[in-house]
């Protein structure tokens, strides 16, 4: 009975250790301000192309840019931590990237 209720303790407690270590490599990846961001822009790009404000080839460039900075954001998970380094080189990328579509969208190119 003894060495039953010791089984039962050692798998108890490694079901804990694994649990934690999953939810400990799952936050480390976790970047949803970044994510934010991506969308907001992407809808700005698509803002500017219906409204006229961008032109097709800016566009182009501007959501090729954005991919961009998705294939970061998937290079800095792929080890299982984002560190802050990473997180601040990205959202350096992303602040330039924002900068470039207002300037895109208030140039003075329109398509119509």
């Amino acid at each position: 009975m003894k060495r039953i209720t010791m089984m039962s303790l050692v798998a108890a407690m490694l079901v804990v250790v694994a649990g934690s270590a999953f939810a400990a490599t799952e936050a480390g990846t976790r970047t949803p301000r970044i994510a934010r961001r991506q969308v907001t822009q992407h809808a700005r790009i698509h803002q500017g192309v219906k409204s006229g404000q961008l032109t097709k080839p800016e566009a182009r460039n501007l959501r090729h840019d954005q991919r961009h900075i998705q294939r970061m954001k998937q290079r800095a998970k792929a080890d299982g931590t984002v560190t802050p380094r990473e997180r601040a080189h990205i959202t350096m990328a992303q602040n330039h990237e924002s900068r470039k579509i207002y300037r895109k969208k208030h140039n003075a190119r329109t398509s119509k």
